[in-house]
């Protein structure tokens, strides 16, 4: 698992970085007024300049080599395209060569910070919004960053990235007023977020993607490339090997050092990346020191077993705990509607009974995990109880098209917390399945032609058989064919992204202020637009209009009601199998670093904000001949 903050941002961003920007709680700014920060839930004043986040050492000292294993393999410098396999350090909004016109903030959810741009301004009906660039940004080749790159830039990823195509699907055109002014014109007014996700969009360097590289050859942006693009980010390009390795290298003369959003942060003079097979080999790498300097734990297990090592007990690998904010996501076993065995929602619901948390918190993850019950669990936004008041008049319209249950039940995951409680949950799903029409004969699951139920769960690595294992045993338990296939992790992220899978584990990560990101994890276009987040492929009618109802919000009341709403039909057509979360990040890592005294509490770690200790790595070295 890498530590870009620009890939953590992109899972936010992604995830949903969407949302309003009101101004409910002070005095409205006027229209048209430049703002020199966004914000998706708070206003705030515009006459005063962001300087740097709260935590951050401004006196950092820059040097030395962060090493990450990576799982898997490259083949990719271009990561706004479905095809090929982007390399570690680049994502859909830039990574560390590209950035963006402002840059999601670490510190305060729904806000937005100047990065290639210095201010953005908007009318008071949202037709519109401007970004007025900074006038020192500048490409690697000193170029200055123009209007033009901008309008380039929305236009390409617009047209040949899905992400792109669907965040940005009510803004029409960009429009270069002058070199450092752009204008997004939008379709509808109203569309509360838009202006502020802009802010999100990457910039590319119109002049090189236009041009030729050392044969000759025309670029083109469409297709991979393993030409190391130009940029304009902290890092450029270093050396590399196809699919075994890479070394970003620092920009010594970086144009935005001084920006605000990068006061004390990208202090590391390189960063490597190698990649490896599985997460066993990635585990290996980081116990045996030099490959992995920080790792990111996500296993109960191993986090309470393992680390128990000669460099942990000597206190040269370090155990650390952080609070996030924004890590509390849903996180499940999402189903394929496109397979037919997972059309009906009578299956869907007898899956969801099938699942023992309990049990497997308790036996497998030592009790450190908490069962996952929205799709949108902070902030306030996650349905319960039934609906009422503004929510309730969001769904009337629909209530033919909705389970008759989701008006007058509270929506509630089985509990196995009895002996008995497995037997109970389990006659119930063999229940929901007859009346679905599939019957146990034999042992078996079978439908009217006499075919057993398969479900075959595609994983990745050792750690999928702990998640999925006992769940795929209570399945056996009721007849279905219940399978495991773990497969490397390129031909993983193929599959997935082809939608080629009955069912796997998907995180899908919101931020405290949805709206248009929604489209790319629920729409009915999504469902059929390969690499989309809408794992499940979901086409609901209901669904498309109450994610139209959250994108056009008029207000705090109303976002938080169509949220609620949306995740209330969500959870109720059981499109995924509820898994769990835990609040805070586990981080182990070589002690070979200064660290600032605290983190940020919301998004948990900023690794850029680390930089490296010569006493503490020298220390190191002379113990551990393998640690850089």
């Amino acid at each position: 698992m890498t530590m870009s903050h620009r890939l953590r941002s992109s899972l936010v961003r992604t995830a949903g970085a969407a949302a309003l920007i009101w101004l409910a709680a002070a005095q409205p700014m006027a229209a048209q007024e430049w703002r020199t920060s966004s914000s998706l839930i708070e206003s705030e004043k515009t006459d005063t300049p962001f300087e740097r986040y709260s935590y951050v050492n401004p006196d950092a000292p820059k040097g030395g080599t962060l090493n990450s294993v990576v799982a898997g393999t490259f083949d990719s410098f271009n990561p706004f395209i479905v095809r090929g396999t982007a390399v570690a350090g680049l994502s859909d909004f830039g990574g560390i060569l590209w950035e963006t016109l402002f840059q999601q903030s670490l510190e305060q959810p729904g806000t937005s910070q100047p990065l290639l741009a210095d201010a953005m301004k908007h009318p008071d009906d949202f037709s519109s919004a401007t970004y007025r660039l900074n006038p020192k940004a500048r490409w690697h080749d000193g170029k200055p960053v123009t209007s033009e790159d901008v309008v380039w830039s929305f236009n390409v990823l617009k047209t040949n990235s899905p992400l792109y195509n669907r965040y940005y699907a009510n803004v029409t055109e960009a429009v270069a007023l002058n070199d450092r002014e752009i204008e997004f014109r939008f379709d509808q007014k109203g569309n509360r977020e838009l202006p502020h996700i802009l802010g999100d969009l990457a910039v590319l360097p119109k002049h090189w993607w236009e041009g030729t590289d050392a044969q000759g050859r025309k670029r083109d942006i469409t297709q991979p490339t393993l030409e190391a693009p130009l940029g304009s980010g902290p890092y450029k390009i270093g050396p590399f090997r196809p699919g075994a390795e890479i070394t970003w290298t620092r920009v010594e003369d970086y144009w935005g050092a001084d920006v605000g959003v990068n006061v004390g942060r990208n202090n590391f003079d390189r960063r490597k990346y190698v990649y490896i097979q599985d997460d066993n080999a990635a585990w290996l790498a980081f116990t045996k020191g030099g490959m992995q300097d920080i790792r990111m734990e996500n296993s109960s297990r191993r986090w309470s077993t393992e680390y128990n090592f000669p460099a942990v007990e000597a206190g040269d690998v370090v155990k650390a705990e952080y609070p996030s904010t924004a890590r509390i996501n849903m996180q499940g076993f999402a189903l394929n509607l496109r397979r037919p065995q997972f059309q009906n929602r009578d299956v869907r619901h007898a899956l969801t009974l099938a699942y023992d948390f309990e049990t497997q918190n308790r036996q497998a993850f030592f009790g450190l995990n908490t069962r996952t019950s929205s799709f949108f669990p902070g902030g306030g936004l996650a349905s319960g109880g039934v609906p009422e008041g503004r929510e309730l008049a969001i769904l009337e319209p629909y209530r033919d098209q909705l389970p008759p249950e989701l008006f007058t039940e509270p929506f509630k995951l089985p509990v196995f917390d009895t002996p008995q409680s497995e037997r109970t949950h389990l006659r119930e799903a063999v229940q929901l399945m007859r009346k679905a029409g599939w019957e146990i004969k034999g042992g078996k699951l079978l439908n009217a032609q006499g075919e057993q139920m398969k479900i075959e769960f595609l994983g990745s690595g050792p750690t999928d058989e702990i998640i999925a294992g006992p769940f795929l045993q209570n399945l056996r338990k009721i007849g279905i064919d219940a399978s495991l296939r773990v497969v490397d992790a390129s031909q993983y992220v193929n599959r997935t992204r082809a939608f080629e899978f009955d069912m796997i584990t998907e995180v899908l990560a919101q931020t405290e202020s949805p709206g248009n990101e929604q489209r790319d994890f629920w729409s009915s276009q999504a469902a059929d637009t390969p690499g989309s987040r809408n794992t499940m492929g979901i086409k609901n009618p209901v669904i498309d209009a109450l994610i139209d109802k959250v994108i056009f919000s008029t207000d705090r009341d109303d976002l938080t009601a169509a949220t609620k709403a949306l995740d209330r039909v969500l959870l109720w057509n059981y499109y995924v199998v509820p898994q769990y979360h835990r609040p805070n990040m586990w981080v182990a890592y070589w002690n070979k670093f200064g660290i600032p005294e605290k983190q940020s509490e919301y998004m948990g770690v900023d690794a850029d904000s680390w930089w490296i200790d010569p006493a503490k790595e020298q220390a190191l070295a002379a113990k551990y001949r393998s640690v850089n």
